[in-house]
């Protein structure tokens, strides 16, 4: 049966695998002399080989014994034959090469010999009955070692292994898993270190024609030589996974979001309590978007947060079905300006009532009515008080928040909204040294990282996970929702593994999960809890408390009330000033010529063009409904044409039945 069996699947048995099949062979007796001689079959060849090889002796004696050419012939075939087989072992290993070569020479040597002077002559009976076992033994002693239970496939590895530059690296234990494998190493002491092993990355890919991507290294934390390679032939994530709705309805925000799902189809999660902050980032085009919906999605069916939007760059475009949920959408400069001094005014307000009713962070329990002795501010027992809901704070597009306001703020809040229960998110194209220092980068623990350019990678993940195989450089945005998530709270191994979000589905699918999700959840989502309000309300006022209207025609701005500080920092003279008031207008303008953007700044302004439009207009966009952005552009109408084709070609669009226009792609296709 496992004869049939290896042979129909078209794979060579192992020594191991051939030897059991000799072995569990039926045998043509079933007494003892018959199981011995069973046994014995595998080992029998040698010592055929050498019995035929002292009875082919005399006929050649009789033959050839008194012929001098008859000597000349032999010797000459002696030697071709030992060639042939040196030549014919080129491919197999160099001991194996050598044993054959050395016993085809002996066996031919004696057996010219004894065809010559004959197989009784001189000392030619004793080398036969010495050296005929010795080689057969040797043959036999060969097979037994050949077939090693504890074998995991040593000469194939070693030769991979040195290929790549990891000579003398020992492999073993190699676990095999659908669509993964894991090849612990230990490698030499004191020869190579776990930074060859990372080198050796693209090289392990080349060898195995797989993409760098589906290769990671894990080293083992608690060793300078051992680790692991992990690697994934196939790529599981092509096809996208449409948003199965919420991972846990009504549960509390401590159960982790999940959001997509891993490469080997196990859930990506974010433990949003462990990350505290995050750090969203991919290029336009890379699914950063997709990824947010996912997180917003999930945040809007638990029942102890609150979420704070703003999106000053698009308005709330991307989230508009979503904003009847969200707490406070602030969609302009001066709503954010509020939202961001509120987050400042409640950081010490929520702490201080975490502080009170005994708690050393926010956990679920703060959220509910404080009915627990044990959280209480009052000394007489439960207080009663309504609880604190966790706090979400989401910046979109923050790196026109960062310049507006300046990052100095958001690292103060990134570092002291951690004891207040308080997540800050920070969602942008690019994240950069111009755009968050290293202390605002510090305070943000977590990562969601898309598809980017270049080197840009290294400000999202960090050393090691780039060391381990991690390269969102190699998506850019032609991976749409791929993307690695590091985080507190998440195995480390997975860091460097490749997942996907979740997608939303086609325009009209994506708005409809949106309102089973804002009206089918809106008995079991938190309202800001009175410490908050109270405090937003002190420093924001009417962009506070109108903020439900506000959202969809934001107010005027207001001058905020300056400290103690900031008014001993103010010049006399500048006291009476409005800082609201208009300025006088221009009486006379320079018009300065537009600098052109480059081809690759074009191109990207071009896709941000197509997916806003696609979004607005039934899904659809062609070259006349980007006429009005051609000066922003800096080309022509042709050149916007010849770009939606080459974006058709590449995948990202499709062309539809109406000349000249095209539908958005959720994800890449096949040309």
């Amino acid at each position: 049966m496992a004869r049939s069996k290896s042979s129909s699947t078209g794979s060579s048995p192992s020594a191991e695998q051939r030897h059991e099949e000799q072995l569990t062979g039926s045998a043509s007796r079933g007494d003892l002399t018959g199981y011995v001689m069973h046994r014995a079959k595998p080992h029998l060849p040698p010592w055929l080989g050498a019995a035929a090889l002292g009875v082919v002796s005399f006929p050649a004696h009789w033959q050839w014994g008194n012929s001098a050419a008859a000597g000349v012939g032999l010797t000459l075939a002696s030697v071709a034959l030992t060639g042939a087989t040196w030549w014919a072992g080129r491919s197999t290993t160099e001991q194996r090469r050598l044993h054959s070569a050395v016993t085809v020479a002996a066996g031919s040597a004696w057996l010219t010999a004894a065809a010559l002077a004959g197989p009784t002559a001189g000392p030619l009976p004793d080398l036969y009955l010495m050296g005929a076992p010795t080689v057969a033994l040797s043959w036999n002693i060969r097979q037994l070692m050949r077939r090693n239970p504890d074998a995991t496939g040593g000469d194939s590895d070693k030769g991979l292994l040195e290929k790549v530059g990891l000579a003398r690296t020992r492999v073993r234990d190699v676990r095999v898993e659908p669509n993964r494998v894991t090849v612990p190493y230990e490698l030499p002491a004191g020869e190579l270190t776990h930074d060859d092993a990372t080198k050796a990355i693209p090289r392990i890919a080349s060898a195995l024609d797989v993409p760098t991507t589906a290769i990671r290294h894990q080293p083992d934390p608690d060793s300078a030589r051992k680790g692991a390679f992990v690697i994934v032939p196939e790529d599981m994530l092509k096809t996208p996974t449409v948003w199965p709705g919420p991972a846990a309805p009504g549960d509390s925000v401590a159960v982790p979001l999940r959001v997509g799902v891993y490469d080997d189809g196990s859930p990506l999660e974010l433990p949003l309590l462990d990350a505290i902050h995050l750090l969203i980032m991919g290029m336009t085009g890379s699914g950063k978007t997709e990824g947010a919906l996912d997180v917003l999605l999930e945040l809007l069916t638990r029942r102890d947060v609150v979420l704070w939007l703003s999106d000053a760059a698009k308005a709330g475009q991307d989230f508009q079905p979503l904003l009847p949920a969200v707490d406070w959408a602030a969609l302009d400069m001066r709503a954010t300006g509020a939202m961001v001094a509120a987050v400042q005014a409640a950081i010490p307000a929520r702490t201080r009532w975490l502080r009170d009713h005994s708690y050393r962070a926010w956990e679920p329990a703060a959220a509910e009515r404080q009915t627990d002795p044990a959280h209480s501010c009052s000394g007489s027992g439960a207080c009663g008080c309504d609880g604190m809901p966790y706090l979400v704070v989401w910046m979109e597009e923050a790196a026109k928040i960062l310049r507006e306001i300046g990052e100095d703020v958001f690292t103060g809040i990134a570092q002291e909204a951690r004891s207040a229960g308080i997540s800050l998110v920070l969602s942008m194209q690019r994240a950069s040294g111009y755009q968050l220092s290293t202390d605002t980068r510090a305070s943000l623990p977590a990562a969601l990282c898309f598809g980017v350019r270049g080197d840009d990678a290294g400000f999202a993940l960090p050393e090691e996970v780039l060391d381990a195989g991690a390269n969102p450089a190699a998506w850019g945005n032609k991976r749409k929702g791929y993307v690695y998530l590091v985080s507190a709270g998440v195995d480390e191994d997975l860091y460097a593994n490749p997942a996907r979000t979740f997608w939303t589905g086609p325009a009209g699918q994506y708005e409809a999960m949106a309102r089973s999700v804002v009206e089918g959840f809106a008995q079991v989502r938190a309202a800001l809890d009175p410490v908050t309000a109270g405090a937003a309300e002190r420093v924001a006022g009417e962009l506070f408390t109108g903020r439900r209207q506000m959202a969809a025609a934001p107010a005027a701005p207001v001058a905020p009330e300056l400290t103690e500080a900031e008014e001993e920092l103010l010049d006399a003279e500048d006291t009476d000033l409005d800082a609201t008031a208009e300025l006088p207008p221009v009486e006379t303008v320079t018009e300065l010529p537009a600098a052109k953007p480059s081809t690759e700044e074009a191109r990207e302004l071009l896709c941000e063009f197509v997916e806003m439009l696609a979004a607005t207009g039934g899904g659809t966009v062609g070259p006349a409904d980007l006429s009005p952005y051609l000066e922003q552009l800096g080309r022509s109408r042709p050149w916007v044409s010849g770009e939606l084709k080459r974006l058709a070609t590449e995948g990202r669009l499709a062309p539809t039945a109406e000349e000249g226009r095209y539908r958005v792609l959720p994800v890449p296709v096949a040309a």
